[in-house]
């Protein structure tokens, strides 16, 4: 694989290109999430399933848990406006605050189409208290109604039994009425969680490579696997306890042990 084209490198945000081993038109972008350590980059590379597609892939970074708003955006914006010149389409995947990433700068990048998973719409939305780094959130800089691209089109995946989550999401539809809802049912934070661990990730990927996404389409890939992730019905038993039926939750405790028991015992992949 070649080396990847640098479009932005700053101290605070990285932008960094690869190209398929032939022409394209069509972008793809993802975006760091939040992540436990911030302060550094990762250098892991591109989605390599997106270069076999056929497609430029686009990974932005921000080194710290700031929700891509600091002293560098507008240059980075800049630079995002430049490369977008190059393709007729742009697509992205982004998951929690890479999903608000997305959106904040998918007018720059001027998104044809996204794949949302449990993005937040602001850290100042009433009762959103699981981010120590709120305190610093610029309301105006990270104001969606001013710098969200309004025709987008996607789909938002979320969880609707995570409170928080499901409120971001109802957000992101209002200020956005091109996003489709995919209630993904006790799918965790992110909202592809219980998905991801029953092994569809790969899938979920592909999706968000289609020029057609469909809400359907993710919600049914989540309803084919649900049972068999461990993830699932742990977050099922929480809301059960929640609900007072601790007969059902101990089921689906039960049922979270059994898949934790047989993955121990798989025999390690080659």
């Amino acid at each position: 694989m070649t080396a990847p084209e640098r479009i932005f490198d700053g101290d605070l945000l990285q932008a960094r290109l690869w190209h398929p081993d032939r022409p394209t038109t069509a972008l793809y972008v993802t975006f760091r999430q939040w992540v436990p350590e911030p302060g550094g980059f990762d250098e892991r590379g591109c989605v390599q399933r997106a270069l076999t597609a056929g497609l430029a892939h686009l990974h932005i970074q921000t080194r710290w848990n700031d929700w891509f708003l600091n002293r560098e955006t507008a240059a980075l914006e800049t630079a995002l406006q430049a490369v977008r010149d190059r393709f007729l389409t742009a697509r992205a995947l982004g998951f929690s605050m890479g999903g608000y990433g997305a959106l904040r700068l998918s007018r720059a990048l001027r998104l044809n189409q996204v794949l949302l998973v449990s993005p937040q719409v602001s850290l100042f939305l009433p009762g959103e208290d699981r981010y120590s780094e709120a305190v610093a959130f610029d309301p105006v800089a990270g104001d969606l109604s001013t710098h969200a691209r309004r025709d987008l089109t996607g789909v938002v995946a979320f969880d609707p039994f995570h409170r928080l989550d499901a409120r971001h999401a109802r957000e992101v539809m209002r200020l956005l009425p091109g996003i489709q809802p995919a209630p993904l049912v006790f799918g965790g934070h992110p909202g592809t969680a219980a998905l991801g661990q029953a092994g569809g990730f790969r899938t979920l990927q592909r999706l968000s490579f289609s020029a057609r996404l469909e809400a359907s389409a993710v919600v049914a890939l989540h309803r084919e696997l649900r049972s068999t992730s461990q993830r699932y019905w742990t977050e099922r038993a929480d809301h059960l306890l929640c609900r007072n039926r601790p007969a059902l939750a101990v089921a689906a405790l039960d049922r979270a042990e059994a898949l934790a028991r047989s993955s121990h015992h798989e025999p390690p992949s080659v």
